[in-house]
């Protein structure tokens, strides 16, 4: 079967071929980011691979449909970037990678509270220069402190039980509790609560129109003083307005992000040599206690491998006309 692939970096090639087993499905690379306007090379392919940062809006799925293509696979697990109601109105059927290594999301989180904590970027950045003072590198011990994970999907299951294991307390919230995480000592309690009691928050939940800007000037209220958000799910989730202010004031002490909620613009790209636009991401990255990475906590290649061998799986599984169990549909925003 014909694919068109768009967005395409090296890596993504060299996992997607791996993946495709004989050669089974002819895969057409794009550089090009997926939307209305680059929508036209897709031909006459019947699939189109496409990944988080794509727009797939009414119109950009219209100018496939009218195309002849019959399958939107997305190489990511977040499917908020597409309309799936016009989707559904245009006969598009819409598949995901629902997992891929939750570990690798676990693990950065992870590592962006440790480094964020202990200011390990700001002290490799001191050693460099010759600067080996202490002063403005204090962080505080994880042990004893209580950490709120906002959704304990499999992502957040593996950061819970981390932390558990480091003495931290761990308090999450999730619509549907998983009962494994009061196996070691966590407890289920209510968003408000989280606010209140958490010293680290870290999101790990989908983007809805329920979820979007959880994190806002209201909630921010009522966390603690010199709280540390975490956030390596959906850019959405967080109101970046709220949070700056947050920031100046000291409500929010320090920040980790690994998405963004203009990210589309910036991020996978290198715009080293251009004047970044988004004046609000220009502003954070100002901030001595806010560290960003560019949307690369699932970058491992376990994950690309996961990502790669599902995708195939799903254009194999509707090339054959068999069920398609990674499907997304509109009722799905219920």
């Amino acid at each position: 079967m014909r694919v068109t692939v768009f967005g395409t970096k090296p890596y993504d090639r060299t996992f997607l071929d791996a993946a495709n087993v004989a050669g089974r499905h002819k895969l057409l690379y794009f550089d090009e980011r997926f939307n209305e306007r680059t929508a036209v090379l897709q031909g006459d392919a019947p699939a189109a691979c496409l990944f988080v940062n794509d727009t797939c809006d009414d119109d950009a799925l219209t100018a496939l449909a009218q195309q002849g293509c019959r399958l939107v696979a997305l190489r990511c697990a977040g499917f908020n970037n597409v309309d799936l109601r016009a989707a559904q109105r245009l006969g598009l059927k819409v598949v995901h990678v629902p997992a891929y290594s939750p570990f690798a999301v676990a693990e950065h989180a992870l590592g962006l509270i440790l480094c964020l904590n202990r200011k390990i970027h700001r002290a490799y950045n001191r050693l460099r220069e010759g600067n080996f003072a202490l002063h403005g590198l204090l962080g505080f011990d994880m042990h004893g402190r209580t950490v709120g994970i906002v959704g304990t999907g499999k992502i957040g299951m593996i950061l819970a039980r981390t932390l558990a294991a480091m003495g931290c307390r761990v308090l999450a919230y999730d619509p549907y509790p998983n009962p494994q995480l009061m196996q070691f000592g966590g407890a289920y309690v209510e968003l408000p609560e989280i606010w209140k009691s958490a010293d680290v928050i870290s999101l790990h939940c989908p983007l809805t129109p329920q979820s979007h800007h959880l994190v806002n000037a209201a909630s921010i209220a009522r966390m603690k003083r010199g709280v540390m958000l975490v956030n390596t799910s959906r850019g959405g989730l967080v109101d970046t307005e709220a949070v700056i202010q947050a920031l100046k004031s000291g409500q929010i002490g320090h920040l980790a992000l690994d998405v963004y909620e203009q990210e589309a613009d910036l991020f996978f790209e290198n715009l080293s040599d251009t004047i970044i636009q988004d004046d609000q991401f220009q502003l954070l990255l100002t901030f001595p206690n806010v560290l960003i990475t560019g949307h690369q906590a699932y970058f491992t290649a376990q994950a690309l491998t996961n990502i790669a061998e599902t995708t195939m799986a799903n254009l194999t599984a509707f090339e054959q006309g068999g069920p398609l169990p990674n499907e997304v549909t509109a009722d799905r925003l219920k």
